[in-house]
C-alpha cells in the first residue's frame, strides 16, 4: 500500500450504464480525486467472483487527505457528470480507512476484499493475529505479492454528503483485508482457507465476513497527472 490512509468502496453500476460509468471514471472522477493533495493512487477492479461488482481503492498518504479538506469540498460540489452517474452506483459500501499493516510491494492482477468486523471485546485478538500471524508472510508465497489491514475511521463531520445524498446514502465497512497477487486461483484458495469466515471467526471476528475476488482494470497515480 502506497501511504498510511484508503479509500475503499464496493458498488454495483447496471449494464445499461457500465459503459459510461466506466468513461466517466476513467477520465474525469479519477482524475480529479488523485489531484487531491495526499493522494497517491487509485485502481478500479471488476469482479472475477461474489459481489458487487466493481471495486475502487484510493490510497492517500495520511488520514486527514481522505476526511477533510478538498475531498470533502469535491463530495459536497461535484461535476455535472458525477451528478448523472452517482444515481446508478447501486449498493455502495464506502470506508475512510487507516492501514493498519501492509505487507508485500507492488498492484497485482488479482485482489480478494475480505470485509468483516471484530466480535465484542475482541478487536485486539484478532487485530494482533492478523498483523502478527495471519498476514505477514502471505506475500511471499507463490502467486501471491501482498496482503493489507484496512480499519475504518469515522468521517470528520457526521452530515452526509451532497454526493452520498445523491446516491442515496452508503453502508460502510469496518475492518477490511487486502490480498493480492499475480495468480487469482492462488489468490481464492487463500481467501476461502485460512483467511475463510470461520477462521476469521475463530481469531475474533463477528460471523458473516464477505469475500469477493477482483482484477484489475485501470490504475492511476498523482505523478501520472504530471506527465
Amino acid at each position: 500500500m502506497l501511504g498510511r490512509a484508503a479509500i475503499a468502496m464496493w458498488w454495483e453500476i447496471p449494464p445499461a450504464q457500465q459503459a459510461e460509468f466506466e468513461d466517466w471514471h476513467s477520465h474525469e472522477h479519477m482524475p480529479e480525486r488523485l489531484a487531491i493533495p495526499g493522494f497517491l493512487r487509485g485502481s478500479r477492479w471488476v469482479a472475477a467472483s461474489g459481489a458487487p461488482s466493481y471495486f475502487v481503492l484510493y490510497e492517500a498518504a495520511r488520514l486527514a487527505a481522505v476526511r477533510t479538506g478538498p475531498y470533502l469540498q469535491h463530495l459536497n460540489d461535484p461535476s455535472p457528470w458525477s451528478r448523472k452517474m452517482m444515481p446508478y452506483h447501486r449498493n455502495m459500501v464506502r470506508s475512510l480507512c487507516r492501514v493498519r499493516a501492509s505487507f508485500g510491494r507492488g498492484l497485482s492482477r488479482a485482489l480478494a476484499t475480505i470485509r468483516f468486523s471484530p466480535a465484542p471485546r475482541r478487536a485486539a485478538a484478532l487485530g494482533s493475529w492478523l498483523c502478527a500471524q495471519a498476514l505477514p508472510k502471505l506475500h511471499e508465497r507463490k502467486g501471491l505479492t501482498g496482503a493489507h489491514l484496512l480499519a475504518s475511521q469515522p468521517m470528520a463531520v457526521t452530515p452526509l454528503t451532497l454526493e452520498q445524498r445523491i446516491r442515496g446514502g452508503d453502508a460502510a465497512a469496518d475492518w477490511v483485508v487486502l490480498l493480492g497477487g499475480y495468480d487469482t486461483e492462488a489468490v481464492q484458495a487463500v481467501a476461502a482457507t485460512e483467511l475463510a469466515a470461520d477462521v476469521l471467526a475463530a481469531h475474533g471476528a463477528s460471523p458473516g465476513a464477505i469475500t469477493a475476488t477482483y482484477c484489475v482494470a485501470y490504475v492511476l497515480t498523482a505523478r501520472d497527472l504530471a506527465r
